[in-house]
């Protein structure tokens, strides 16, 4: 018979017991109880900018990615700017983006699938020490003098390829640590670990560019990668709040489709996310060649204005830590504000005003990614959470290898100003689209109205009810039925994103 546990008070200490206990069950029942009622406080409670880091795993994550974070944008900016260096072209720049991501467009499914079934943990684990490795592998090239294009290239392939395991896992796996209600929190954070590393990277990847060359930003971050591993193996397991894992079977991959497919609310923010990614994102081109040919400055400054869009981005995600809740309407709004900012960025006139423009930019654009992350996960069945998010990842980064190589060719051909204004046309263009797309599925039209005091874009009910007035607003989360706005042919209720 096992034994019984009394617990006394609040600290989680043990009393009489009327049996001989199993010590490891009873120690792992202990962990499990401080680990939900974490969740729960935290949960209930008003949600604070830094709320998930009372979660103990979560700590332990967080930690292990600041380390990796700063390690992984150094070797962005050094490796940027080397191709550059070995090609004198920004669409040289644009196919190593391109080669890093056309794994995720090719195989991006396939990891949400394994995602579903696996432990997630484990899969970390495997995938981060790969990362690490090809940054090795880089720098032993690099610091050697035997470094080629084509080397770089070959490693951002096969960077790419891990990542396809890497990102839906690392995604889902946020969710597993702190439950669902302090996802949002916990993404948020994760963002504003990446871009603290993105001031704090590429500032230091400047100064070593300079003074040693970029074989010791590789260095740094292929053992930056031993602080996640080690956290990962630390993990107290059993207070994972971890989703019952998808059976193998056939079919897998069309199902997700089909489900995706099924929802509205899904599809059209991923439709959105796909030419945000492919078009939108590109910085590490237009930023490269601003710097070179628009302003002709060097390395440092390269490294600077890649902070300052850091500390735009960074502002974004703690700000967006603090939300309740993540709507749709918020994913769509920052896709066309990004569109816009975007142009305006073209047309900078100078190297600090561009600088400037940089941070409303990186802002705006981390609104737009942690708004999209957050209700896509939400609004998903835990079951399918993989491969909803793998979908994400594939149009978000899979885009790049078709949109990084014709920015990179505009901004050769025709200048970094043309290829930037043409860029943020299309998002705000795919971002009204959208709009338009969801507000038609949920029974609305687009009113333009120019009297004062009115907002001058609104969705209004197409139909309106007899006796009402046609011209006000309904509200964005309002449900509608037959399956219109969000519930597609699934009959759900619209989801609160």
């Amino acid at each position: 018979m096992p034994g019984r546990v009394v617990e006394h008070g609040d600290d989680g200490t043990s009393g009489d017991t009327s049996a001989e206990p199993d010590d490891g069950a009873a120690e792992r029942a202990r962990e499990a109880a401080h680990a939900a009622r974490d969740r729960e406080a935290a949960s209930t409670a008003k949600v604070g900018t830094f709320a998930s880091l009372k979660i103990h795993n979560y700590r332990i994550f967080f930690a292990g990615a600041v380390v990796s974070n700063t390690g992984t944008w150094m070797q962005r900016i050094a490796q940027d700017w080397l191709v550059h260096t070995l090609t004198g072209s920004a669409a040289a720049v644009g196919m190593t983006i391109a080669l890093q991501f056309l794994p995720m467009l090719l195989f991006g499914l396939y990891g949400g699938v394994l995602a579903d079934r696996v432990d997630k943990r484990k899969l970390l684990i495997c995938t981060q020490a790969s990362m690490g490795i090809t940054g090795l592998v880089l720098a032993a090239l690099t610091l050697s003098g035997n470094v080629e294009v084509v080397h770089v290239y070959a490693l951002a392939f096969i960077l790419g390829v891990v990542t396809v395991l890497d990102n839906p896992a690392r995604q889902t796996f946020v969710s597993d640590m702190v439950g669902p209600g302090l996802l949002r929190n916990a993404v948020s954070l994760n963002s504003a670990n990446f871009q603290t590393a993105r001031i704090v990277g590429p500032a230091v990847a400047g100064v070593l560019i300079g003074a040693v060359g970029s074989g010791y930003a590789f260095l740094f971050n292929g053992l930056s990668f031993i602080a996640p591993v080690t956290g990962l193996l630390l993990m107290r397991t059993a207070e994972l709040n971890s989703a019952e894992r998808a059976p193998r079977s056939k079919g897998q991959l069309r199902e997700g489709l089909r489900y995706v497919g099924s929802r509205p609310d899904l599809l059209w923010p991923i439709v959105l996310v796909g030419f945000i990614g492919s078009f939108g994102f590109n910085f590490p081109i237009w930023v490269v060649a601003f710097t070179d040919r628009i302003f002709d400055a060097g390395a440092g400054t390269y490294g600077l204005l890649n902070a300052l869009m850091a500390v735009g981005s960074l502002t974004g995600a703690l700000i967006a830590a603090r939300w309740g809740t993540s709507r749709t309407r918020w994913t769509v709004a920052s896709a066309g504000l990004f569109g816009t900012l975007l142009m305006v960025l073209a047309g900078a006139p100078t190297l600090w005003i561009f600088a400037a423009l940089l941070i409303p930019t990186g802002l705006v654009g981390m609104t737009f990614m942690i708004s999209g992350n957050t209700s896509l996960q939400l609004a998903s069945d835990p079951a399918m959470r993989g491969r909803v998010i793998s979908l994400y990842m594939m149009v978000f980064l899979g885009g790049t290898p078709f949109g990084g190589p014709l920015m990179g060719w505009l901004t050769d051909s025709y200048g970094p100003r043309v290829a930037l204004v043409l860029a943020g046309a299309i998002c705000a263009t795919a971002a009204l689209g959208v709009a338009m797309a969801l507000g038609r599925v949920g029974g609305l039209k687009l009113r333009v109205r120019l009297r004062r005091g009115e907002p001058l874009l609104a969705f209004v009910p197409r139909h309106p009810a007899k006796g009402t007035d046609a011209a006000a607003d309904l509200p964005a989360d309002a449900p509608v039925k037959d399956g219109a706005a969000t519930g597609g042919t699934t009959g759900r209720p619209a989801p609160a994103g």
